[in-house]
Order: C-alpha cells, then structure tokens, then sequence
C-alpha cells in the first residue's frame, strides 16, 4: 500500500530537523504504520528520504521480507556485542542507534511525545538533537484511510457482525424465570455472552481483549464492561470491537437489546436515541466537522429535555460522551466526532453512537461505522437495529 508521508515530511521541514525516529514494537499504531512491520519486542524506525530499520538478529530477515522499508539493518552490524563489553548495555544501545542515525545523514531527529525518555536522553549524551514532535502528524496521516484500508475495516466489520448475531441468538433463546435470563437451564450472564463473542470473533479470524455485555444499571456506565446474571425487561448493552488478527484493523459497533417488554422510559430513550443516530448520518458529509455532527445529537437530546455534556458539563446522565471517533489500526483514533472535532475527510472511517444514560433507568446506545465518501458516506455495518427481541 503506497503511503503519503508529505505531511511528515512539511512537519520536520518546519522543525527545522533531518528525521522522525520511532523506538517502540509494533503494537504503537504508528509505529506499524511507518515501518509496514509487526513485531512484538521494539525496535527502531528512522524516517530521513524514506524509511529505515534498526533491528536484533532475530528480526533481521522477516523485516527485509515483510517491512515497508527501504533499508534494514541490524544491531550486531554496529559491533553491538563489542559495545557491551566496552560501554555496558544501555550505553551500547545508544551508541549503536546514534551510528545508524548517522549512517543516514542525519544529526536531529523529532520524535513522539511519548517517546522513552531513556532513548531520548542517551541519545543526547552522543550528541543528537532529540525534539517532540507535538501534532501527531503519523496519527493523523492514518485518520484518512486508502482503498485497502477501508476494506480491511470492513472484513473486521463482517466479524463483528457475526459475534453479534452470535450474541444476539443467545438472547433471543434464552427463557425467562423469576426476572432473569436462563439458557440450556443455567442463568444466562454476560460472561457467558462475551464467551459466545469471543469464540465467533476468533472463528472470522479476529480477536479482541475486552468487550462489553452490560445490563440495567450496570449499562448506565458506558465503559461498564457489565458482569453477572442478565434480566428480562432492561436494557442490555453489547458494545464488541475486534481486530482482525490478520490486517491488525479494528471494526466498531454497538446494538442494545431487551429481552421482554421494556419499560416505556427504555422505549422512549431507545426512539430518541435512534433520531439522534439519524441525524448524525445525515450530518456527515467531506468538509462537515465533528463539533457539527456532535451538536445534531445534542440538539435531539436537548429538545427532548435530556442533558448533555454541552448543556451541563458536570451531569452524569443523559449524553455523557462524545457522538464518535476514528476506527483503523487503533479503536479510537483520529478525526473526533465531538465537540472538539475538526473537518472530515472523504477516507475518514468512524463511528456514530449516540446514548442516553441513568442509573435508575439503564442505558441505551446504538452505533454504526461508516466511512466518509466525496459525496456523504457509506455505511459499512449492515446489521438490523432493533430493540425487542422475541
């Protein structure tokens, strides 16, 4: 995939070094995005007219075969184990990386603000100019995704939807008995929920660390990942964002289902939610902000008397988070639908997933991913959006 780097490259002109460097493993969102490569123990990558590795032996030859780089060297190529023994460890780490450096033309180097400080300083002791870079230019280079990137989102999506249905299929099944949920004569709880999620997400080739299966209060939280036995008549929450294992994309979606009769309240915060959905999709279009599609959610909220974040920053019910975010090789990233959110591009993927929230009630939320087209968007979950489960 042919990656645009000029951003980073007006960047560094403008600070006025020779290169970016990035010292972390793969699991640093950009650092796999720079270097093209995955792997689980950090290494180095320099970007000075194109990009380049430093590595340990063990990685040496999958970096030639697999990165995005354009040389790849390796720390024994440094007389790394000579250095040891003369310098001790830490300073032979810092002595190898500022050859390599210097093997590139280069004497300053802008970095992430989370950088290590350790690097950073042993760096300056041989002589190398280390500055933050402050404006997260790879991180927002990723937020506008290529043609291959969106379909990668997509094949995560497709695996979310399949542990949903999966999901789903136990709530719809399950029997109830004295106010609670029971499947194959067990109470059905949310563990088990997230098992029936797990399982299927890994059987579409995707993963993820946590998901959320919350019920009744429990779901008035919205990052309440929800435990214990599951109740007919309340709002359960599932809110499932995998990745899928082979392009490292996540996907993003959220559905909220009742098993029973809900109360009117739940019905009536459920309709809204869903308008509130509706007229953020309508809102987002290439040159729209995120604050504009933040503020169609919160209209529909506020007209209807519920409180926001923008009406009172302190309440703790009613919408209490942003209207969505940026989905690629983080869950949350770039652009921001939120108050604070800037100007969407077509390319931008990411989530629409307004709720309302009480603990005397529950908790309501719907959520799609979409991504911005030149002409408006397209959405790229296609799962049913209903309340009631028979």
């Amino acid at each position: 995939m042919e990656k645009d780097f000029s951003a980073l490259d007006s960047a560094l002109d403008t600070m006025g070094v020779d290169g970016f460097l990035i010292d972390a493993a793969s699991t640093d969102s950009d650092q796999l995005y720079l270097s093209g490569f995955d792997a689980p123990d950090a290494f180095t990558t320099l970007y000075a007219d194109g990009v380049h590795l430093l590595v340990s032996s063990l990685e040496y030859g999958r970096a030639k075969k697999e990165s995005d780089a354009e040389t790849v060297a390796r720390k024994v190529d440094y007389d790394y184990y000579e250095k040891i023994a003369e310098h001790g460890q830490k300073e032979a780490e810092n002595r190898v990386l500022a050859e390599f450096i210097a093997d590139h033309g280069v004497e300053s180097v802008a970095v992430p603000e989370r950088f290590p400080v350790g690097t950073a300083d042993g760096l300056r002791d041989v002589g190398v100019t280390v500055s933050p870079e402050n404006t997260a230019v790879i991180t927002g280079i990723r937020a506008t995704k290529a043609d291959e990137e969106i379909e990668h989102v997509r094949v995560a999506q497709k695996a979310n939807e399949a542990a949903m249905h999966a999901a789903e299929d136990l709530l719809s099944s399950a029997t109830v008995e004295d106010g609670l949920l029971y499947h194959d004569g067990e109470v059905l709880t949310s563990e088990r929920v997230k098992e029936e999620i797990e399982v299927t997400l890994l059987r579409h080739g995707a993963a993820l660390d946590e998901t959320i299966v919350a019920c009744g209060s429990a779901a008035a939280d919205p990052h309440d990942r929800g435990s214990g036995p599951l109740s007919a008549d309340e709002a359960i929450i599932i809110d499932i964002f995998p990745r899928d294992k082979a392009s490292k994309y996540h996907a993003d979606m959220t559905r909220t289902f009742v098993k029973g009769e809900p109360s009117d309240e739940i019905r009536a915060r459920y309709d809204l939610t869903h308008e509130a959905f509706d007229a953020a999709l309508d809102a987002v279009e290439p040159g729209a902000t995120g604050e504009e599609i933040h503020d169609a959610v919160c209209d529909v909220y506020e007209n209807a008397g519920y409180e926001t974040l923008r009406s009172d920053a302190s309440t703790e019910t009613g919408f209490i988070h942003s209207t969505g975010h940026g989905v690629g090789l983080d869950v949350h990233e770039l652009p921001k639908i939120s108050p604070d959110g800037g100007e969407l591009k077509s390319g931008h993927v990411i989530t629409i997933e307004p709720g309302l929230y009480d603990p005397d009630v529950g908790g309501v939320r719907i959520e799609d991913l979409v991504v911005v087209t030149e002409d408006g968007y397209e959405n790229l979950t296609d799962y049913p959006i209903e309340l009631v489960l028979d």
